[in-house]
């Protein structure tokens, strides 16, 4: 058998910027263990598959050791493989998720993903999260992931967490700062989904931007994930619903060969 695979950098306009996702057009579903072992083979943060159903769209994401619930960086790549190479007359893809329904609009050169609003709430503070980070932060929320705060960006850009210790975590761990050029920045770190640090993360962003927005007293807001690759966001929060806009670029354009 012979797959469609895409690797796309989201959230940037530069190759080798931003997260590279994988993107596999599938007519129908594979067995899960196929689809999982061929993320781990790729390696990447994440996988993304979907199927069409109708005008519509069938969409999971995996990472390298497990499926998740959501995902932002692969789901802007897959929206940008519609769009250039599926769907190039249209210009709003619906997909069907774990995390319900997903829409994309292209508007002018940026993609922008209606994504469910997760406002970060009161939590104890697990002392091992501390520890694995090794810095003391303002303020530790948690809604999906912990939301770390520091009080500048140099310190979420310093940090070098243990990442044996954030194995010992019940969830993945957003840290968060104002901004020098933008509202806030931020990085992410999963290790228990075998992403150390993930480059640039959308649905971290479900957190951050209603926290952000009522810190800041706006609704529209500019962000920078600071990883190694980086990545920028123009993002709105809209109530129980979250807008996170990027762009995207080309990087690999190939097959996967499986034996069934």
């Amino acid at each position: 058998m012979q797959i469609p695979i895409y690797q796309i950098d989201a959230f940037t306009s530069k190759q080798f910027s931003g997260n590279p996702a994988a993107v596999c057009p599938l007519e129908a579903w594979l067995p899960d263990e196929i689809m999982q072992a061929i993320a781990t083979e790729n390696n990447l943060s994440e996988t993304a598959y979907f199927v069409r159903v109708g005008e519509r769209y069938n969409l999971r994401w995996m990472t390298p050791v497990s499926e998740v619930d959501l995902c932002g960086h692969a789901t802007l790549a897959s929206a940008f493989v519609l769009f250039e190479r599926y769907r190039p007359a249209t210009d709003s893809i619906a997909f069907d998720t774990k995390s319900g329904e997903l829409i994309v609009k292209k508007e002018g050169d940026l993609l922008s993903l209606d994504f469910p609003s997760r406002p970060p709430a009161d939590c104890a503070l697990d002392p091992l999260l501390v520890q694995a980070l090794g810095k003391e932060p303002e303020l530790v929320l948690a809604s999906r992931d912990y939301l770390v705060v520091y009080p500048s960006e140099q310190d979420v850009r310093a940090l070098q967490p243990d990442m044996n210790l954030l194995r010992g975590l019940d969830r993945a761990v957003i840290v968060t700062a104002p901004g020098g050029e933008s509202d806030f920045v931020s990085r992410f770190f999963a290790p228990t989904k075998g992403v150390n640090e993930d480059p640039v993360t959308g649905s971290a962003h479900c957190t951050l931007i209603p926290y952000w927005s009522k810190r800041l007293g706006k609704t529209e807001l500019h962000a920078f994930q600071v990883s190694a690759r980086g990545g920028e966001l123009w993002c709105e929060d809209r109530g129980e619903r979250v807008t996170i806009s990027g762009k995207a670029t080309w990087y690999l354009e190939g097959k996967i060969f499986v034996e069934m």
